[in-house]
Protein backbone atom coordinates (compact mmCIF):
# COMPACT_ATOMS: atom_id res chain seq x y z
CA UNK A 1 0.00 0.00 0.00
CA UNK A 2 1.38 3.42 -0.83
CA UNK A 3 0.22 6.98 -1.47
CA UNK A 4 -3.01 8.83 -0.96
CA UNK A 5 -4.90 6.63 -3.41
CA UNK A 6 -4.31 3.58 -1.21
CA UNK A 7 -5.40 5.49 1.88
CA UNK A 8 -8.51 6.61 0.04
CA UNK A 9 -9.27 3.03 -0.94
CA UNK A 10 -8.82 1.93 2.68
CA UNK A 11 -11.21 4.61 3.92
CA UNK A 12 -13.73 3.74 1.22
CA UNK A 13 -13.57 0.12 2.36
CA UNK A 14 -13.89 1.02 6.06
CA UNK A 15 -16.88 3.29 5.36
CA UNK A 16 -18.80 0.22 4.27
CA UNK A 17 -18.25 -1.54 7.59
CA UNK A 18 -20.71 -1.16 10.49
CA UNK A 19 -18.18 -0.86 13.35
CA UNK A 20 -16.54 2.49 14.21
CA UNK A 21 -12.97 2.60 12.91
CA UNK A 22 -10.17 5.15 12.73
CA UNK A 23 -6.86 5.05 10.84
CA UNK A 24 -3.73 6.26 12.63
CA UNK A 25 -0.06 6.58 11.84
CA UNK A 26 2.74 5.40 14.12
CA UNK A 27 2.79 8.84 15.77
CA UNK A 28 -0.73 8.29 17.24
CA UNK A 29 -2.16 10.83 14.81
CA UNK A 30 -5.60 10.20 13.31
CA UNK A 31 -5.46 10.33 9.52
CA UNK A 32 -9.04 9.22 8.81
CA UNK A 33 -12.28 8.02 10.44
CA UNK A 34 -15.11 6.04 8.89
CA UNK A 35 -18.76 7.07 8.88
CA UNK A 36 -19.66 4.72 11.78
CA UNK A 37 -17.00 6.33 13.99
CA UNK A 38 -18.25 9.83 13.19
CA UNK A 39 -21.77 8.65 14.03
CA UNK A 40 -20.93 7.00 17.37
CA UNK A 41 -17.85 8.84 18.63
CA UNK A 42 -17.48 11.98 16.54
CA UNK A 43 -17.86 15.50 17.79
CA UNK A 44 -17.91 18.97 16.34
CA UNK A 45 -14.17 19.20 16.83
CA UNK A 46 -11.97 18.25 13.93
CA UNK A 47 -10.73 14.66 14.21
CA UNK A 48 -8.15 14.30 11.45
CA UNK A 49 -4.73 15.46 12.53
CA UNK A 50 -5.39 15.07 16.27
CA UNK A 51 -3.76 12.44 18.49
CA UNK A 52 -5.90 9.40 19.32
CA UNK A 53 -5.24 9.66 23.07
CA UNK A 54 -6.32 13.31 23.03
CA UNK A 55 -9.62 12.45 21.38
CA UNK A 56 -10.43 9.26 23.29
CA UNK A 57 -9.08 10.07 26.77
CA UNK A 58 -8.40 13.82 26.80
CA UNK A 59 -4.79 12.95 27.69
CA UNK A 60 -1.80 15.02 26.63
CA UNK A 61 0.50 11.97 26.53
CA UNK A 62 0.02 8.46 25.06
CA UNK A 63 -2.07 6.01 27.10
CA UNK A 64 0.91 3.91 28.21
CA UNK A 65 2.42 7.01 29.81
CA UNK A 66 -0.81 7.76 31.69
CA UNK A 67 -1.38 4.42 33.40
CA UNK A 68 -3.34 2.75 30.57
CA UNK A 69 -2.45 -0.09 28.22
CA UNK A 70 -1.95 1.24 24.68
CA UNK A 71 -3.03 -1.13 21.90
CA UNK A 72 -1.19 0.91 19.24
CA UNK A 73 2.08 0.67 21.15
CA UNK A 74 1.53 -3.05 21.74
CA UNK A 75 0.71 -3.56 18.06
CA UNK A 76 3.87 -1.66 17.06
CA UNK A 77 6.01 -3.91 19.25
CA UNK A 78 4.34 -7.19 18.33
CA UNK A 79 3.39 -6.52 14.70
CA UNK A 80 0.03 -8.22 15.24
CA UNK A 81 -3.50 -7.30 16.28
CA UNK A 82 -4.02 -6.23 19.91
CA UNK A 83 -7.18 -5.92 22.02
CA UNK A 84 -7.79 -3.90 25.20
CA UNK A 85 -10.71 -2.48 27.16
CA UNK A 86 -10.65 1.29 27.70
CA UNK A 87 -12.79 4.05 29.13
CA UNK A 88 -13.41 6.39 26.20
CA UNK A 89 -14.97 9.82 25.98
CA UNK A 90 -18.05 9.77 23.77
CA UNK A 91 -20.84 12.29 23.09
CA UNK A 92 -22.78 10.45 25.82
CA UNK A 93 -19.97 10.67 28.39
CA UNK A 94 -17.31 8.11 29.27
CA UNK A 95 -18.13 4.54 28.26
CA UNK A 96 -16.43 1.16 28.35
CA UNK A 97 -15.12 0.52 24.83
CA UNK A 98 -13.47 -2.63 23.50
CA UNK A 99 -10.58 -1.50 21.29
CA UNK A 100 -8.89 -3.66 18.65
CA UNK A 101 -5.83 -2.28 16.84
CA UNK A 102 -4.48 -3.93 13.68
CA UNK A 103 -1.33 -2.99 11.71
CA UNK A 104 -1.77 -2.25 7.97
CA UNK A 105 1.24 -3.13 5.78
CA UNK A 106 2.34 -1.93 2.35
CA UNK A 107 3.37 -4.16 -0.53
CA UNK A 108 6.86 -4.49 1.00
CA UNK A 109 5.49 -5.67 4.33
CA UNK A 110 6.19 -2.43 6.17
CA UNK A 111 3.60 -1.18 8.67
CA UNK A 112 2.26 2.12 7.34
CA UNK A 113 -0.97 2.60 9.29
CA UNK A 114 -2.94 1.19 12.21
CA UNK A 115 -6.70 0.61 12.06
CA UNK A 116 -8.47 0.86 15.40
CA UNK A 117 -11.91 -0.75 15.75
CA UNK A 118 -14.12 0.32 18.67
CA UNK A 119 -17.17 -1.38 20.12
CA UNK A 120 -19.10 0.20 22.98
CA UNK A 121 -19.67 -2.38 25.74
CA UNK A 122 -23.41 -2.51 26.33
CA UNK A 123 -23.16 -4.94 29.26
CA UNK A 124 -21.48 -2.50 31.68
CA UNK A 125 -21.69 1.20 32.50
CA UNK A 126 -19.03 3.58 33.81
CA UNK A 127 -21.80 5.91 34.98
CA UNK A 128 -24.76 5.34 37.33
CA UNK A 129 -27.22 2.92 35.73
CA UNK A 130 -30.60 1.47 36.64
CA UNK A 131 -29.56 -2.06 35.68
CA UNK A 132 -26.60 -4.23 34.76
CA UNK A 133 -22.95 -4.03 35.76
CA UNK A 134 -21.56 -0.71 36.98
CA UNK A 135 -17.93 0.19 37.63
CA UNK A 136 -14.77 1.87 36.40
CA UNK A 137 -12.06 0.85 38.90
CA UNK A 138 -9.01 -1.12 37.65
CA UNK A 139 -10.19 -4.29 39.41
CA UNK A 140 -13.63 -4.04 37.77
CA UNK A 141 -12.21 -3.26 34.31
CA UNK A 142 -9.79 -6.20 34.58
CA UNK A 143 -12.67 -8.53 35.39
CA UNK A 144 -14.83 -7.07 32.60
CA UNK A 145 -12.04 -7.52 30.06
CA UNK A 146 -11.88 -11.26 30.85
CA UNK A 147 -15.66 -11.50 30.60
CA UNK A 148 -15.68 -9.92 27.14
CA UNK A 149 -12.84 -12.15 25.92
CA UNK A 150 -14.61 -15.36 26.88
CA UNK A 151 -18.19 -14.31 26.08
CA UNK A 152 -17.99 -14.86 22.32
CA UNK A 153 -16.89 -18.49 22.76
CA UNK A 154 -18.83 -21.46 24.10
CA UNK A 155 -16.21 -22.21 26.77
CA UNK A 156 -17.39 -23.07 30.27
CA UNK A 157 -16.84 -20.16 32.68
CA UNK A 158 -16.30 -20.43 36.44
CA UNK A 159 -16.94 -17.27 38.46
CA UNK A 160 -14.94 -17.23 41.70
CA UNK A 161 -15.20 -14.81 44.60
CA UNK A 162 -16.85 -13.81 47.83
CA UNK A 163 -20.60 -13.84 48.29
CA UNK A 164 -22.39 -10.65 47.32
CA UNK A 165 -19.97 -9.66 44.54
CA UNK A 166 -22.57 -9.86 41.75
CA UNK A 167 -21.84 -13.22 40.14
CA UNK A 168 -25.30 -13.60 38.60
CA UNK A 169 -25.06 -10.13 37.01
CA UNK A 170 -21.71 -11.13 35.50
CA UNK A 171 -23.16 -14.42 34.27
CA UNK A 172 -25.96 -12.46 32.58
CA UNK A 173 -23.39 -10.12 31.03
CA UNK A 174 -21.54 -13.13 29.57
CA UNK A 175 -24.81 -14.39 28.13
CA UNK A 176 -25.77 -11.00 26.68
CA UNK A 177 -22.35 -10.54 25.04
CA UNK A 178 -22.40 -14.05 23.54
CA UNK A 179 -23.80 -15.48 20.34
CA UNK A 180 -26.57 -16.98 22.48
CA UNK A 181 -27.94 -13.61 23.61
CA UNK A 182 -31.28 -14.24 21.89
CA UNK A 183 -31.67 -17.53 23.76
CA UNK A 184 -32.79 -18.04 27.37
CA UNK A 185 -30.74 -17.39 30.50
CA UNK A 186 -31.63 -19.96 33.16
CA UNK A 187 -30.26 -19.65 36.71
CA UNK A 188 -30.11 -22.60 39.11
CA UNK A 189 -29.25 -22.26 42.81
CA UNK A 190 -27.34 -25.43 43.72
CA UNK A 191 -27.36 -24.73 47.48
CA UNK A 192 -29.62 -27.11 49.37
CA UNK A 193 -30.35 -29.31 46.35
CA UNK A 194 -31.47 -32.85 47.22
CA UNK A 195 -30.97 -35.67 44.74
CA UNK A 196 -34.68 -35.92 43.95
CA UNK A 197 -35.10 -32.18 43.54
CA UNK A 198 -31.93 -31.89 41.45
CA UNK A 199 -33.04 -34.47 38.91
CA UNK A 200 -36.65 -33.31 38.64
CA UNK A 201 -35.68 -29.62 38.44
CA UNK A 202 -32.78 -29.99 36.03
CA UNK A 203 -33.99 -32.87 33.88
CA UNK A 204 -37.77 -32.62 34.27
CA UNK A 205 -40.02 -35.65 34.55
CA UNK A 206 -42.54 -37.69 32.60
CA UNK A 207 -46.20 -37.95 33.49
CA UNK A 208 -46.66 -40.64 36.13
CA UNK A 209 -42.97 -40.75 37.05
CA UNK A 210 -43.93 -40.46 40.73
CA UNK A 211 -46.96 -39.69 42.86
CA UNK A 212 -48.24 -36.25 41.93
CA UNK A 213 -46.59 -36.17 38.49
CA UNK A 214 -49.85 -35.51 36.65
CA UNK A 215 -48.18 -34.11 33.54
CA UNK A 216 -44.81 -33.95 31.81
CA UNK A 217 -42.57 -31.19 33.26
CA UNK A 218 -39.82 -29.47 31.31
CA UNK A 219 -36.48 -29.40 33.12
CA UNK A 220 -34.20 -26.38 33.42
CA UNK A 221 -31.63 -28.01 31.13
CA UNK A 222 -34.26 -28.17 28.38
CA UNK A 223 -35.44 -24.64 29.20
CA UNK A 224 -31.86 -23.38 28.68
CA UNK A 225 -31.64 -24.87 25.18
CA UNK A 226 -29.96 -22.44 22.81
CA UNK A 227 -28.95 -20.20 25.70
CA UNK A 228 -26.97 -20.19 28.95
CA UNK A 229 -27.33 -22.37 32.04
CA UNK A 230 -26.02 -20.64 35.17
CA UNK A 231 -25.25 -22.95 38.11
CA UNK A 232 -24.86 -20.73 41.17
CA UNK A 233 -23.00 -22.03 44.26
CA UNK A 234 -21.88 -25.17 42.47
CA UNK A 235 -19.54 -25.92 45.38
CA UNK A 236 -22.58 -26.78 47.50
CA UNK A 237 -23.54 -29.82 45.39
CA UNK A 238 -23.14 -33.15 47.21
CA UNK A 239 -20.82 -35.70 45.59
CA UNK A 240 -23.73 -37.86 44.41
CA UNK A 241 -25.15 -34.93 42.44
CA UNK A 242 -21.73 -33.97 41.11
CA UNK A 243 -21.64 -37.36 39.36
CA UNK A 244 -24.98 -36.68 37.65
CA UNK A 245 -23.88 -33.20 36.58
CA UNK A 246 -20.59 -34.53 35.19
CA UNK A 247 -22.45 -37.15 33.15
CA UNK A 248 -24.68 -34.41 31.71
CA UNK A 249 -21.71 -32.24 30.75
CA UNK A 250 -19.55 -35.02 29.32
CA UNK A 251 -22.19 -36.90 27.31
CA UNK A 252 -24.24 -33.87 26.29
CA UNK A 253 -27.39 -35.86 27.01
CA UNK A 254 -29.88 -36.32 29.84
CA UNK A 255 -32.97 -38.36 30.64
CA UNK A 256 -36.16 -37.09 32.25
CA UNK A 257 -37.16 -38.70 35.53
CA UNK A 258 -39.34 -41.67 34.56
CA UNK A 259 -38.23 -41.39 30.93
CA UNK A 260 -36.43 -43.89 28.71
CA UNK A 261 -34.96 -41.73 25.96
CA UNK A 262 -31.63 -39.90 26.22
CA UNK A 263 -32.16 -36.35 24.99
CA UNK A 264 -29.45 -34.03 23.60
CA UNK A 265 -28.60 -30.74 25.31
CA UNK A 266 -27.49 -27.41 23.84
CA UNK A 267 -26.48 -24.81 26.42
CA UNK A 268 -23.46 -22.75 27.45
CA UNK A 269 -22.38 -23.40 31.03
CA UNK A 270 -21.51 -20.66 33.51
CA UNK A 271 -20.92 -21.77 37.11
CA UNK A 272 -20.17 -19.78 40.26
CA UNK A 273 -18.96 -20.44 43.78
CA UNK A 274 -17.58 -18.62 46.81
CA UNK A 275 -15.77 -21.80 47.92
CA UNK A 276 -12.14 -22.78 47.25
CA UNK A 277 -12.83 -25.62 44.83
CA UNK A 278 -9.15 -26.57 44.53
CA UNK A 279 -9.00 -27.14 48.29
CA UNK A 280 -12.24 -29.13 48.07
CA UNK A 281 -10.70 -31.29 45.33
CA UNK A 282 -7.71 -31.95 47.61
CA UNK A 283 -10.10 -32.80 50.46
CA UNK A 284 -12.07 -35.06 48.04
CA UNK A 285 -15.33 -33.19 48.65
CA UNK A 286 -15.45 -31.98 45.04
CA UNK A 287 -14.76 -34.23 42.07
CA UNK A 288 -11.49 -33.52 40.29
CA UNK A 289 -12.91 -34.42 36.85
CA UNK A 290 -15.90 -32.10 37.34
CA UNK A 291 -13.62 -29.30 38.54
CA UNK A 292 -11.57 -29.44 35.34
CA UNK A 293 -14.74 -29.73 33.24
CA UNK A 294 -16.25 -26.48 34.61
CA UNK A 295 -12.99 -24.56 35.07
CA UNK A 296 -12.14 -23.95 31.40
CA UNK A 297 -12.04 -20.17 31.94
CA UNK A 298 -12.01 -18.95 35.56
CA UNK A 299 -12.94 -15.32 36.27
CA UNK A 300 -12.20 -13.89 39.69
CA UNK A 301 -14.80 -11.46 41.04
CA UNK A 302 -13.19 -8.57 42.97
CA UNK A 303 -14.42 -7.92 46.50
CA UNK A 304 -15.87 -4.48 47.13
CA UNK A 305 -12.82 -3.32 49.09
CA UNK A 306 -10.70 -4.10 46.00
CA UNK A 307 -12.80 -1.68 43.96
CA UNK A 308 -13.44 0.98 46.59
CA UNK A 309 -13.32 3.71 43.92
CA UNK A 310 -16.61 2.28 42.62
CA UNK A 311 -18.56 2.62 45.88
CA UNK A 312 -20.05 6.11 45.15
CA UNK A 313 -20.96 5.00 41.62
CA UNK A 314 -22.52 1.77 42.89
CA UNK A 315 -24.35 3.60 45.68
CA UNK A 316 -26.05 6.04 43.29
CA UNK A 317 -26.97 3.15 40.95
CA UNK A 318 -28.34 0.99 43.77
CA UNK A 319 -30.40 3.88 45.16
CA UNK A 320 -32.06 4.22 41.78
CA UNK A 321 -32.79 0.49 41.75
CA UNK A 322 -34.22 0.05 45.26
CA UNK A 323 -35.88 3.37 46.13
CA UNK A 324 -39.64 3.50 45.73
CA UNK A 325 -39.50 7.29 45.83
CA UNK A 326 -37.83 8.42 42.60
CA UNK A 327 -35.39 11.30 42.45
CA UNK A 328 -33.91 11.03 45.94
CA UNK A 329 -30.19 11.72 46.37
CA UNK A 330 -27.40 10.64 48.66
CA UNK A 331 -25.70 13.64 50.24
CA UNK A 332 -21.91 14.01 49.85
CA UNK A 333 -21.58 13.14 53.54
CA UNK A 334 -23.60 9.95 53.02
CA UNK A 335 -21.43 8.96 50.06
CA UNK A 336 -18.32 9.61 52.15
CA UNK A 337 -19.76 7.48 54.99
CA UNK A 338 -20.41 4.62 52.57
CA UNK A 339 -16.96 4.94 50.97
CA UNK A 340 -15.15 4.73 54.32
CA UNK A 341 -16.90 1.54 55.39
CA UNK A 342 -15.65 -2.06 55.04
CA UNK A 343 -18.23 -4.47 53.55
CA UNK A 344 -18.06 -8.10 54.59
CA UNK A 345 -21.11 -8.79 52.42
CA UNK A 346 -19.79 -6.79 49.44
CA UNK A 347 -22.29 -5.22 47.01
CA UNK A 348 -25.21 -7.10 48.55
CA UNK A 349 -24.46 -5.48 51.92
CA UNK A 350 -24.13 -2.04 50.30
CA UNK A 351 -27.50 -2.56 48.62
CA UNK A 352 -29.12 -3.58 51.92
CA UNK A 353 -27.76 -0.50 53.69
CA UNK A 354 -29.14 1.79 51.00
CA UNK A 355 -32.51 0.07 50.85
CA UNK A 356 -32.79 0.33 54.65
CA UNK A 357 -31.92 4.03 54.46
CA UNK A 358 -34.69 4.65 51.90
CA UNK A 359 -37.19 3.31 54.46
CA UNK A 360 -35.84 5.55 57.24
CA UNK A 361 -35.61 8.77 55.21
CA UNK A 362 -38.74 10.90 54.82
CA UNK A 363 -37.29 13.69 52.71
CA UNK A 364 -35.54 13.92 49.35
CA UNK A 365 -32.03 13.46 50.78
CA UNK A 366 -30.41 10.42 52.35
CA UNK A 367 -28.05 11.46 55.15
CA UNK A 368 -25.47 9.50 57.19
CA UNK A 369 -27.96 9.28 60.06
CA UNK A 370 -30.25 7.19 57.84
CA UNK A 371 -27.36 4.83 57.11
CA UNK A 372 -25.87 4.35 60.56
CA UNK A 373 -29.05 4.34 62.65
CA UNK A 374 -29.37 0.56 62.33
CA UNK A 375 -25.75 -0.24 61.51
CA UNK A 376 -23.64 -2.03 64.12
CA UNK A 377 -20.40 -2.03 62.17
CA UNK A 378 -19.87 1.68 61.61
CA UNK A 379 -16.11 2.17 61.16
CA UNK A 380 -14.17 4.68 63.22
CA UNK A 381 -13.31 7.93 61.48
CA UNK A 382 -10.11 7.88 59.43
CA UNK A 383 -7.21 9.92 60.83
CA UNK A 384 -3.77 10.66 59.43
CA UNK A 385 -0.96 10.42 61.97
CA UNK A 386 2.78 9.98 62.02
CA UNK A 387 5.75 12.10 61.11
CA UNK A 388 4.60 12.99 57.63
CA UNK A 389 1.32 14.58 56.63
CA UNK A 390 -0.23 16.64 59.46
CA UNK A 391 -3.31 18.88 59.33
CA UNK A 392 -4.01 21.23 62.21
CA UNK A 393 -6.97 23.12 60.75
CA UNK A 394 -10.30 22.42 59.12
CA UNK A 395 -9.86 22.58 55.34
CA UNK A 396 -12.09 22.21 52.31
CA UNK A 397 -11.85 18.63 51.06
CA UNK A 398 -10.50 19.76 47.68
CA UNK A 399 -7.72 21.72 49.41
CA UNK A 400 -6.93 18.79 51.70
CA UNK A 401 -6.65 16.43 48.73
CA UNK A 402 -4.36 18.81 46.83
CA UNK A 403 -2.06 19.15 49.83
CA UNK A 404 -2.00 15.42 50.46
CA UNK A 405 -1.26 14.60 46.82
CA UNK A 406 1.54 17.13 46.78
CA UNK A 407 2.98 15.56 49.93
CA UNK A 408 2.64 12.02 48.50
CA UNK A 409 4.29 13.08 45.23
CA UNK A 410 7.24 14.63 47.10
CA UNK A 411 7.85 11.41 49.03
CA UNK A 412 9.95 10.17 46.10
CA UNK A 413 7.65 7.39 44.85
CA UNK A 414 8.49 7.34 41.12
CA UNK A 415 6.41 4.33 40.13
CA UNK A 416 2.96 5.71 39.25
CA UNK A 417 1.36 2.27 39.41
CA UNK A 418 2.70 1.49 42.91
CA UNK A 419 1.74 4.92 44.24
CA UNK A 420 -1.76 4.60 42.77
CA UNK A 421 -2.16 1.18 44.40
CA UNK A 422 -1.09 2.58 47.79
CA UNK A 423 -3.57 5.44 47.41
CA UNK A 424 -6.33 3.05 46.38
CA UNK A 425 -7.01 4.67 42.98
CA UNK A 426 -6.28 3.73 39.39
CA UNK A 427 -3.08 5.00 37.71
CA UNK A 428 -5.30 6.88 35.28
CA UNK A 429 -7.13 8.67 38.12
CA UNK A 430 -3.83 9.53 39.80
CA UNK A 431 -2.40 10.89 36.55
CA UNK A 432 -5.42 13.17 36.15
CA UNK A 433 -5.18 14.38 39.74
CA UNK A 434 -1.48 15.21 39.35
CA UNK A 435 -2.28 17.01 36.09
CA UNK A 436 -4.93 19.09 37.90
CA UNK A 437 -2.42 19.71 40.70
CA UNK A 438 0.14 21.11 38.28
CA UNK A 439 -2.44 23.37 36.66
CA UNK A 440 -3.85 24.69 39.97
Amino acid sequence: MGGNNSLGELISFLDGLPEPRIVMNADYRIVAANAAYIRDFGSEQKLVGRKCYEVSHHFDVPCDQAGESCPLKQSQLSGVRQRVLHLHHTPRGEEHVAVETSPIRDEKGRVVYFVETMRVVRQASSRPAAQGLVGRSPAFVGMLEKVLRVASSDAAVLLLGETGTGKELVARAIHEASGRADGPFVAVDCAGMTETLFESELFGYEKGAFTGASHRKQGLVEAASGGTLFLDEIGELPLALQVKLLRLLETGTYRRVGGLDWLPVDFRLVAATHRDLRAMVQAETFRRDLYFRINTFPVRMPALHERADDIPLLAVSLLERVDRKPGRKLTPAALAWLSNRRYGGNIRELRNLIERATLLADGDLIEPLHLDEMDEDCPPPISIRGDGFVVDEVLALATLERRYLGWAKDRGENDMGQLAARLGVSPRTLYRKFKDLSEA
